[in-house]
């Protein structure tokens, strides 16, 4: 479709994934006239993968839980996994649900249309000069516009590169079981069973997992790596794992893409543009896990322009409500990205790791204990004299980050003195100057 030059729309979303229409849809269940532009086709928007996501995150962006072929699997006991074993950790109740990314967009997709956003597909946006958007269909007029896109989209403000060395090579993939009975064999041989998940953690470098649920003649394959450390990508990861195995069969669906693992961007909005989900970096670093928090800021976007605060309005609340866990995840992160599998197990072995501490990593929240008693994870490992300091200096910078996030400004002018705050905590230049 071409646009009409005279309109003029109140916010102008680009890409229709789950974060770019969730916030379409939030948007004009508030009242506003919404455009939401996609650079592929609608049907194909977003990831198309199966996507673990804690069902509280539903609750907090206000919309329905899964139900129905987009609810894949419920909240069954994960296995976490020291290399091959047998170190391991059990966690229950941990409140994640598993989800067809397909249909979550396209119920997203759909509240949007219901509250009266248009929605196009096959529309790329070129550049912004202001308020206008230069697409190769014409060019949109909005009072707001909502980066979506991601990481590879048009860049429509300024952001933080990610490094090399902070992008996660994912896939995940759904095959068909073809040995119902060898399938079981294998799991069992690793203490778990179906309908539970068996994540294998550190196989590839710090950073890395292959993770597998299998369930009603199907197998997801989660796997993923950094790269740039001369680990194999998560796509190999998956393959080598499929091709030793004859009980998997054919794929059904899924992808893979690159995963932002740095901390969220420090700037979200330049006054006239808002990034959301990949493309303002938010994304739960200790996993790389990000449909959750990209709902909650969709939400909160749209409740901050009702509100009449704006899109600093919207900045301060989802840093100050988010963007600390996020942050402190991604020291966590840099951490775990330094283990071997003897030191994940060593961790397991002495609690410093546990279970209260892993639900809390899939649940995308901060572990609860007070200070005393996660500092105190650290002296339990007193036989690990080296493994122990930098678990220390990891769990004071993660308490560190959520301090300051806590107190991230309203005022778009104490921006830089802030950046620079957390930059010393990260060893980094400032994102802001």
């Amino acid at each position: 479709m071409r646009f009409a030059a005279d309109r003029t729309f109140d916010v102008a979303v680009v890409g229709a994934g789950t974060a770019g229409a969730a916030a379409a849809g939030f948007c004009a269940e508030q009242g506003m006239q919404v455009v939401c532009i996609e650079r592929a086709r609608l049907d194909c928007a977003g990831a198309r993968w199966v996507n673990g996501v804690p069902a509280q995150a539903f609750e907090r962006a206000g919309l329905p839980r899964p139900g129905g072929d987009e609810l894949r699997g419920g909240q069954s006991d994960f296995h976490l996994v020291a290399g091959r074993g047998p170190e391991r950790l059990l966690i229950r109740n941990h409140g994640v649900v598993e989800v067809d990314m397909r249909l979550l967009v396209a119920r997203l997709q759909r509240r949007a249309r219901q509250h009266g956003a248009l929605l196009v597909g096959e529309t790329a946006v070129r550049s912004r000069d202001g308020g206008l958007l230069h697409t190769d269909q014409g060019t949109v007029r909005a009072r707001w516009i909502v980066d979506a896109s991601g990481l590879s989209g048009p860049r429509l403000m300024p952001r933080p590169p990610v490094a090399a060395r902070h992008l996660c090579s994912a896939a995940q993939r759904v095959y068909r079981i073809v040995d119902r009975r060898a399938a079981h064999g294998f799991l069992a041989r690793h203490g778990a069973d179906l309908g539970e998940t068996l994540c294998f953690t550190g196989i590839a470098g710090g950073f890395s997992i292959l993770s597998m649920r299998a369930e009603d003649g199907q197998l997801s394959i989660l796997s993923g790596s950094v790269t740039a450390a001369g680990h194999p990508s998560g796509n190999a990861l998956a393959s080598a794992f499929v091709a030793r195995h004859s009980w998997i069969g054919e794929p059904l669906f899924g992808g893979a893409r690159a995963i932002p693992l740095r901390r969220p961007a420090d700037r979200l909005t330049d006054g006239r543009v808002a990034l959301l989900g990949d493309a303002a970096c938010q994304v739960f670093p200790a996993h790389g896990s990000g449909i959750a928090t990209g709902l909650v800021a969709a939400r909160i976007l749209a409740d901050e322009l009702a509100s009449g605060r704006g899109l600093h309005g919207y900045a301060a609340t989802w840093q100050r409500e988010c963007g600390g866990t996020l942050a402190a995840s991604d020291a966590f992160r840099r951490f775990s990205q330094s283990l071997t599998v003897r030191e994940v197990a060593a961790l397991i072995a002495s609690g410093a790791l546990d279970a209260e501490i892993a639900r809390a990593g899939l649940a995308q929240t901060f572990p609860r204990p007070p200070l005393h008693s996660l500092l105190g994870k650290a002296i339990a490992l007193r036989s690990e004299i080296g493994l122990a300091g930098r678990l220390a200096a990891a769990l004071a910078r993660m308490i560190a980050t959520r301090a300051l996030y806590a107190r991230y400004p309203k005022r778009p002018d104490q921006l830089p003195s802030w950046s620079r705050a957390v930059a010393r905590l990260f060893a980094e230049t400032p994102d802001v100057e």
